[in-house]
């Protein structure tokens, strides 16, 4: 004889299904939606007036500048491509180093990647849904920060070391109205599975990173940005003048 659960069973069991099909819906992403970077995705350092290395700097991914020319990239010890259309430098261990007017529609293709990171910045320092105004008073260090929308109406400093936590999935965006600096042999930490590609910092004014420190996550400068001796990023360097660079590693996040 087959079992036949009475009425009582069946909604126990119905109920069981909604709470974990609610706990399942509580496991989505958290944070803001993403920043859209286009073809600035493309590149690890991009630049609208130089960059500048103090070698030996160790880059992964490629390296631009627009609407400047070749020249506004010093310290490379550039070596061109048989075709005029990039250039490689031993400090560029993976990628190539493209500036305006170089050949073969090098101009258009620059063109289009300083417009869309300077739309991936206007992007980002827009949102204000769900905001955290102020957080800590901009002071990040020794601070453990969940996903969110974090919007601060000055500068932000991180003098001790600051952690990220959260799933692979989920995203932080950090807009900054004034400098953000984080100090000599200070760290952002990933924790939880955080992904440097899920979190963006929206700076406008100039973003200073100490010696031997190191930083996390796609950097839109609307300035510039200082990575001061044996300084290190995992993530991009997107800024719209100038990224100098001393002794530094910079790893593309994907």
């Amino acid at each position: 004889m087959l079992y036949q659960p009475t009425l009582a069973v069946s909604l126990i069991v119905t109920a069981l299904l909604v709470q974990s099909t609610k706990g399942n819906l509580n496991c989505a992403a958290e944070g803001p939606g993403t920043v859209d970077l286009k073809t600035a995705g493309d590149f690890v350092i991009l630049a609208k007036t130089g960059v500048s290395t103090v070698p030996p700097s160790v880059i992964t991914g490629n390296v631009g500048v627009s609407p400047v020319k070749q020249a506004s990239m010093t310290g490379f010890d550039l070596i061109a491509s048989s075709d005029g259309s990039y250039a490689t430098s031993t400090q560029v261990v993976t990628g190539q180093l493209f500036a305006a007017h170089d050949a073969n529609r090098t101009t258009a293709k620059m063109t289009l990647a300083v417009l869309d990171m300077e739309n991936a910045y206007n992007d980002a320092a827009g949102r204000s849904t769900n905001a955290i105004e102020n957080h800590n008073g901009g002071g990040l260090g020794s601070t453990t920060l969940r996903p969110g929308l974090y919007k601060f109406g000055t500068g932000v400093t991180i003098a001790a070391n600051c952690t990220l936590i959260g799933s692979p999935a989920d995203t932080w965006i950090f807009i900054i109205a004034g400098t953000m600096s984080i100090a000599t042999n200070k760290h952002i930490i990933l924790a939880g599975g955080a992904l440097a590609r899920n979190i963006v910092w929206a700076v406008a004014d100039v973003i200073t990173f100490g010696a031997g420190s190191h930083f996390e996550g796609i950097l839109l400068g609307k300035t510039s940005a200082l990575f001061k001796t044996g300084s290190s990023i995992n993530g991009r360097v997107l800024v719209q003048t100038k990224a100098d660079l001393q002794m530094t590693t910079v790893t593309i996040t994907t």
